[in-house]
């Protein structure tokens, strides 16, 4: 039986985004992320080659590690600067009717009462297609800029994360019954007030005593995604998420890390194969190997190091200026992404990464493969990382935007559907009936969010 491959396309309202330098590139055009327009475009782009998704990624602060503060970032234009991730939303799903929009919002400086309410609305104006990608922010001068003295560290900002959910899902799930909202002119009733629940969670971190503030929207709770690769973050990720962002250098090394996971999940109770695993991958195609191959040496020479070196900082907390550029990279655990240091130490033990090696993989692509050649050529490897390491689908990355991404619908997706690999039409209206098939709008119940939902059935 063919196994389908979601497809979602990666992106970050900045320039450049996992491709420092390239915004130089005279067919580049991430320097127009601040343009409605940009957005627009691309989500219809998107549309007609049958992404599942379009996943903004974002970031609260500034890469300041590398070389001891936010110069490099700056000038290289590092994910620097940056715009709000969720604003373009409502406009590109005004211009589609079945791509889903994954947006990153860190929870570690949200309060969840607002939060839920914003996304709710999201859900609402995109009739069932958003996403939130649950991260807990990981750059020190957020925290400097959001009132903190030091981040928070990294285990205690999953346990903030932990209540922050059952905070959301109360908020989603449990507060409006199905029916409560009446738009009952005769009567004058709006919404029923007896089908109106205050959730009164007091906990440890939150105190929401009150009702959720948005009526249900289709989805009610949003489509998670998550990232998480420490051990603490993959308990998390098997808790709660539905959609898993990856990044390994091989298959063979990311499918034990998956395999773990959906342990994880089964230990929970949830069914591990309904968690989907997308693998970052940027891919550089053209109509034969060797013109691909072309086109990737040629994006190689506006690849800037130093901003690779910026970006692998932030992830890591490492300064790598301060070594060798030739000296083996080891193991240091911080407060950043662990993930983004053991990718390039503990869980690759066949080679010795040097800061050299780093920024040569991180300048395209960020920390994901890079696949070049053919449309032939990129579907044989996509449909090995999905033999090896179990993945469900691939984050796409861009060297230039929108060419790689234009590359990909008109070269790569025909050959995806040639091989049953993407289908002709989407599964359903929402974004959790694209990932689950037609009428699995909500939560699955064996979600954890979904035992919230018990008090909001009438009766």
């Amino acid at each position: 039986m063919t196994r389908r491959i979601h497809l979602n396309a990666f992106d970050m309202t900045c320039a450049g985004h996992q491709a420092p330098g390239l915004w130089r590139h005279p067919d580049d055009q991430s320097h127009r992320y601040r343009d409605l327009s940009y957005w627009t475009d691309l989500a219809q782009l998107l549309e007609r080659g049958g992404f599942t998704s379009l996943f903004i990624a974002d970031v609260l602060g500034v890469y300041d590690v590398y070389r001891g503060g936010p110069e490099t970032a700056i000038r290289d234009g590092a994910q620097v600067p940056v715009g709000d991730p969720t604003l373009a939303v409502p406009a590109m799903a005004a211009v589609t009717e079945h791509l889903g929009f994954g947006v990153t919002v860190s929870l570690t400086y949200e309060k969840p009462y607002a939060f839920a309410r914003r996304f709710a609305t999201l859900d609402h104006y995109t009739q069932g297609r958003i996403a939130w990608n649950v991260v807990t922010s990981y750059l020190e001068s957020a925290a400097r800029n959001l009132g903190l003295e030091h981040q928070v560290p990294h285990d205690q900002r999953y346990d903030v994360a932990d209540e922050f959910m059952e905070v959301v899902y109360k908020l989603w799930e449990g507060s409006w019954e199905d029916d409560a909202v009446r738009l009952d002119k005769a009567a004058g009733v709006y919404a029923d007030p007896e089908k109106v629940h205050p959730i009164g969670h007091h906990g440890r971190y939150f105190d929401v005593p009150g009702i959720a503030l948005t009526e249900p929207s289709p989805q009610r709770t949003p489509v998670i995604f998550q990232a998480g690769a420490s051990p603490r973050g993959r308990r998390f990720a098997a808790a709660h998420a539905e959609g898993i962002f990856t990044t390994a250098t091989r298959p063979e090394i990311l499918g034990r890390s998956i395999a773990e996971t959906r342990r994880l999940a089964a230990e929970l109770g949830r069914d591990p194969r309904s968690i989907k695993f997308f693998s970052l991958m940027t891919v550089i195609t053209a109509a034969t190997d060797e013109e691909a191959q072309a086109k990737y040496e040629e994006y190689r020479r506006y690849v800037s190091l130093e901003g690779a070196l910026t970006l692998y900082g932030g992830w890591s907390g490492l300064d790598l200026s301060r070594m060798d550029p030739d000296e083996p990279l080891r193991y240091a655990e911080t407060e950043a992404v662990r993930s983004a240091v053991e990718a390039f130490t503990t869980v690759d033990p066949d080679r010795d990464w040097t800061p050299r090696d780093i920024a040569e993989w991180v300048g395209i692509g960020g920390m994901g493969v890079v696949v070049v050649g053919s449309p032939e050529t990129v579907v044989d490897e996509m449909e090995r990382w999905v033999e090896v390491a179990d993945v469900d689908g691939f984050n796409l990355a861009y060297a230039i935007t929108p060419g790689t991404f234009v590359d990909l619908v008109e070269l790569v997706v025909p050959e995806l559907r040639r091989r049953g690999l993407v289908p002709e039409r989407y599964a359903g209206s929402t974004l959790r009936e694209e990932l689950y098939g037609p009428g699995q709008v909500r939560l699955r119940p064996d979600h954890p969010g979904a035992r919230f939902a018990a008090k909001a059935v009438s009766r």
